[in-house]
């Protein structure tokens, strides 16, 4: 198997307006820390990660500089960019700035900037399948029935043993996402997350089995989930 490098692309430049918390939502604290800076941690301390580029809103750049790369010292943090209208433009602005650090058959990890409860294990499974089978997608099997709606009524019942919740890290080798990437924006395509872009693309992804503590933070009754988290990570 082939020695790639592993980088880490972490979009953080939502403007969080279901958390209602007067601020951008990765910046709030988390024990103290702000959630971004957990994340990015993780990141930082993992071995099989190289580089780091983190993406946030054009004016928050400086500050992201000053008060979250430089107080936690995350030296792997090799760019930080401007984010985008929506999340698949900043992400495409991350992968395009990777362009000069990365060759084509290089890992890249897509993670969001408020998910701090991933951990080493998962960045090294993830970075196995990739080199396998060429992306990956960590996700959880749904605990609930869903249900089809339309116009206010159910329309059908899928099989709940073939759904699962997608999460972060989302991993390709750079060049295929890239493309992918690039091949969405000629056509104007907005996905809901980067494997619909690949998928798009005619990728195949393989699934690596999360944990459902990798919650996402967006609204209030999430923090005090991610608290309890946090203690309990930490007993």
């Amino acid at each position: 198997m082939d020695e790639a490098r592993c980088f880490a692309i972490v979009p953080a430049a939502g403007m969080g307006k279901r958390m209602q918390a007067g601020m951008n939502k990765q910046y709030l604290l988390l024990d103290g820390v702000p959630i971004v800076a957990r994340t990015l941690q993780v990141f930082q301390q993992s071995k099989l990660v190289d580089g780091i580029i983190l993406v946030t809103p054009q004016p928050e750049i400086t500050f992201c500089r000053q008060e979250i790369v430089e107080k936690y010292a995350l030296d792997k943090v090799i760019a930080i960019v401007p984010g985008g209208k929506e999340r698949q433009h900043s992400v495409f602005n991350g992968l395009q700035e990777l362009l000069k650090y990365a060759s084509a058959t290089d890992v890249v990890m897509i993670h969001d900037g408020v998910r701090p409860f991933i951990d080493e294990k998962l960045i090294k499974q993830m970075y196995s399948n990739v080199k396998e089978h060429g992306a990956a997608l960590v996700a959880v099997p749904v605990k609930d029935t869903i249900k089809t709606v339309a116009n206010g009524f159910v329309v059908a019942t899928p099989d709940r043993s073939t759904l699962w919740q997608a999460q972060t890290p989302q991993a390709f080798r750079f060049g295929m996402i890239l493309d992918a990437h690039k091949k969405a924006d000629a056509d104007g395509f907005l996905g809901t997350d980067d494997c619909a872009l690949y998928e798009r693309a005619g990728g195949k992804i393989a699934i690596v089995t999360g944990d459902y503590s990798n919650i996402k933070i967006t609204t209030p009754e999430d923090l005090p989930i991610a608290e309890r988290l946090l203690s309990l990570s930490n007993l």
